[in-house]
């Protein structure tokens, strides 16, 4: 059960700015000063003209009343309901390589020279925010894989998990076979109609004891479909290195992915094998898996509202009445 309070109409609270202009000009430019009738013993001399205390007290009145009208025509209302918000059906995790060669600087961030991570960084945390309702995961693997964050529905938390992903947090080298064993281990226990792993690399499995391809058999049994993506340029990218004067300067490395390995795991398990060479092309990937992995979200929302507008209207005409039934009789105005 939740609890909310609104204004149907809050564009008339705009009118409330207008009561401290209204006091000035009232102060400044307003009737002469309310005496009670008939005695006039207590008017000011000659000058300027003043204004009573009691004028002071009408002004504030009128002033409170417009007030409370203000409000009423806002239209405040308290409300009590619920929504029930049914999960997408589908569970994913997030595996990401985060090997010394994602170093390589052969992509484009804002028309800058970034590092393959960084890309991948702000590319996969558009494709988070695009899918609210999946449970969500994270693993990174170099030499050996480790979890980033468990499967959750907190995009905002694994949102900061993304951000603290980084290179040489383990041991280096490209264990894709034990990455794809401990992604589907995560994913075992999943009751989600559908269980999907979206693997990125950027190399050749050299490390870890899980030849992928095994690890793709195990992925089927359980029905887990597994996603590649082949990051990088083909032929040779620049890779920052260090000379013996400790100066950074780049060198050209060949890029080395096991494409042919990358399709016949992602075949296996019944999903679909990708190459990104660029931010553009990386983009477009995560969008096409986007949309292959679509579900209808189910949305049931109560909600009930108690008006109070009758709060403010009441009180409001209430006032108007006191002022102008004070001005008639106890202070009315000279002519």
């Amino acid at each position: 059960m939740t609890e909310s309070f609104q204004f149907v109409h809050p564009e008339f609270l705009f009118l409330l700015l207008l009561l401290p202009l209204m006091a000035i000009w009232k102060g400044r430019w307003g009737s002469p000063v309310a005496v009670k009738m008939p005695s006039t013993d207590d008017a000011l001399g000659a000058g300027a003209r003043p204004r009573s205390r009691f004028g002071g007290f009408m002004t504030f009145l009128g002033l409170l009343a417009f007030a409370f009208l203000i409000v009423a025509f806002a239209r405040p209302r308290h409300g009590k309901g619920s929504t029930e918000v049914e999960a997408s059906g589908i569970d994913i995790i997030l595996t990401l390589d985060v090997s010394g060669s994602m170093e390589a600087m052969d992509f484009k961030l804002e028309g800058k020279e970034v590092n393959r991570l960084e890309v991948v960084k702000d590319v996969v945390g558009k494709f988070v925010a695009q899918r609210p309702n999946d449970k969500i995961g994270m693993l990174a693997f170099a030499g050996r894989p480790y979890l980033v964050s468990p499967m959750t529905l907190d995009h905002e938390y694994l949102g900061k998990r993304l951000k603290s992903v980084n290179m040489g947090q383990v041991e280096d080298g490209t264990a894709i076979g034990s990455a794809i064993a401990s992604s589907v281990g995560h994913l075992r226990d999943s009751t989600a109609k559908s269980r999907i792993i979206i693997l990125l690399t950027d190399g050749v499995n050299n490390a870890g004891s899980v030849n992928p391809l095994t690890a793709a058999e195990a992925a089927k049994a359980l029905g887990i479909k597994v996603y590649t993506i082949g990051t990088g340029t083909r032929g040779e990218a620049p890779m920052p290195a260090q000379d013996a004067f400790g100066r950074t300067h780049m060198q050209m490395v060949k890029v080395e992915i096991d494409e042919e390995m990358l399709r016949k795991v992602s075949e296996a398990t019944g999903g679909q094998s990708f190459r990104a060479t660029d931010t553009d092309s990386l983009e477009k990937i995560y969008d096409s898996i986007n949309q292959l992995e679509k579900t209808t979200r189910k949305l049931k929302k109560y909600q009930q509202y108690d008006e109070l507008y009758l709060w403010f209207l009441a009180p409001g005409l209430c006032l108007m009445l006191l002022e102008l039934v004070l001005s008639q009789t106890r202070y009315r105005r000279l002519p």
